[in-house]
């Protein structure tokens, strides 16, 4: 009988042991200043939110064997020991999505850090429900995966990222970063505005002054994917300021083309800043007119990010080497055709 019972017990201890194992993790480069919950989080998706807290609470997850909290900075060369079910570290079938993504990529400028991508118009910065598999981002990460510098196996947690986006149906320079560090450092200078960003449109009329200042106050409609500018503050608007400076002017057909240097990055501000003093851009079927648009034949707006000036007030971190330098698309598919007036 004792024996019976001992079999039991060893048996049940065994299944106990097998449904949960240990693994360690070293954090590397990429891991590296990021809390342990959100580490985890990427990691292991299976876990749910609340199991890994309470792993973390009984010290079934620790970092460097001690006991860790949520918020936990991790550094380089830290290891993380978790000892939970197998069943939360069970991948799938390795098959990445990106295979999928077209190899079409048109590369400005790249280093081990960045990437600087000139994104066509048409093309999603980033997945939605229409389309999944061919955006700029499952380009990018195609590209890498084909040179070999990004192995998706060998990163816990860190995928190539976006610095920006740019709308579909507008062109321009995107921000892309290879590693953790510089995605973290390019996203403080965004926040602190030390990335110039300057753009190239058409617009409708002739401009009369020859450079400006445009400000106001825009209010965005979530539901209706819709902004609106006004002059005075109103509840929920947010300040904009627009700088433009004339390029060229096109009298035949009452055109204008456009620099402008955006001083605020709002949701459409471009569009519907020149939208409310009467020159909406050529093309733009949401703030512009479609009867003038028709005209000239033409279905997607003539609005291009086109040049990005590194602009650096604060420490860099590994990216100090670009400060001060300039990166611009050269081939811009409207200005040419607007200076010959062939539009």
């Amino acid at each position: 009988m004792i024996s019976f019972l001992a079999a039991a017990v060893y048996q049940h201890l065994f299944t106990a042991l097998k449904t949960r194992i240990m693994k360690s993790f070293t954090i590397k480069t990429n891991d590296a200043n990021q809390r342990l919950d959100k580490f985890i989080r990427k990691g292991l998706p299976n876990l749910p939110q609340s199991l890994m807290y309470k792993y973390i609470r009984l010290k079934r997850i620790k970092v460097n064997g001690k006991r860790a909290e949520i918020s936990t900075m991790l550094k380089v060369g830290d290891i993380v020991d978790m000892y939970i079910n197998d069943e939360f570290f069970e991948k799938p079938e390795t098959r990445y999505d990106f295979t999928g993504a077209s190899k079409n990529i048109d590369i400005i400028y790249e280093d081990e850090n960045i990437v600087l991508l000139n994104k066509k118009a048409g093309l999603l910065c980033h997945p939605d429900d229409k389309e999944y598999v061919d955006t700029l981002i499952t380009r990018l990460k195609r590209y890498l995966y084909d040179k070999g510098e990004f192995k998706p196996d060998d990163e816990n947690s860190f995928t190539p990222s976006l610095v920006n986006r740019i709308d579909r149906n507008t062109g321009g320079i995107v921000i892309a970063a290879k590693n953790a560090e510089s995605l973290r450092i390019m996203n403080a200078q965004m926040k602190s505005r030390n990335l110039r960003k300057f753009y190239l449109c058409v617009v409708h009329g002739i401009l009369e002054h020859n450079s400006g200042l445009l400000e106001g106050y825009l209010t965005k409609d979530e539901k209706k994917n819709l902004v609106k500018v006004t002059k005075n503050k109103t509840d929920g608007s947010k300040e904009i300021r627009t700088k433009y400076k004339v390029l060229d002017r096109d009298a035949k057909n009452d055109l204008t083309l456009v620099e402008v240097e955006l001083l605020t990055g709002r949701t459409h501000q471009i569009r519907a800043h020149f939208s409310s003093i009467g020159h909406p851009l050529l093309g733009d079927g949401k703030y512009g007119t479609n009867k003038l648009n028709k005209e000239f034949g033409y279905k997607k707006q003539f609005l291009y990010s086109y040049k990005l000036i590194f602009n650096f007030d604060d420490d860099a971190g590994i990216l100090e080497y670009l400060n001060g330098r300039c990166f611009e698309v050269k081939d811009i598919w409207f200005e040419k055709e607007f200076k010959n007036q062939t539009l």
